[in-house]
């Protein structure tokens, strides 16, 4: 069971949707928040033909990039409101083909701490909530340097 977190910023809802609008990558990947809540966020996205490996499947770093912003901004959820999130590692392990019409990359806390947070992320077919396509393990880092600030 995912642990109950408290955000450090009351106005964390917003901060969040504000910076992830401001990723031109998520634009591109027509990449939507479609829950968020502290220490989690889910991300749907769709299958595009220019986004695919020479199988036709979804590729593998589309699969990451979102799971890893899922995951950042679960992280980023619970950090204060001068900080930023920067992803310091993750490790992903790729279960089976992306082959669906839409897909969810999902991100929770598992350990917030002062600096780094540890996130866990799966992404699955919208229609099949439980068959992963991918699992990830992330960790964040809270930065507080003005010039990574937007």
């Amino acid at each position: 069971m995912q642990a109950a977190f408290v955000p450090q910023d009351p106005d964390y809802d917003s901060r969040v949707r504000a910076s992830f609008a401001a990723q031109a990558m998520m634009t591109t990947l027509h990449a939507e928040i479609a829950d968020l809540a502290p220490g989690r966020v889910d991300i749907d996205f769709p299958h595009q033909d220019g986004f695919t490996q020479q199988h036709g499947f979804t590729h593998a770093g589309v699969i990451a990039t979102v799971m890893d912003s899922a995951c950042g901004y679960a992280a980023f959820s619970l950090m204060p409101d001068d900080a930023a999130v920067l992803t310091v590692e993750y490790k992903i392990n790729l279960i089976r083909p992306a082959q669906s019409h839409r897909y969810r990359a999902s991100g929770h806390v598992v350990k917030s701490g002062r600096t780094l947070t540890i996130c866990q992320g799966s992404t699955y077919p919208i229609d099949e909530p439980d068959e992963p396509i991918a699992i990830m393990t992330g960790t964040l880092m809270a930065i507080r340097d003005a010039r990574i600030q937007h």
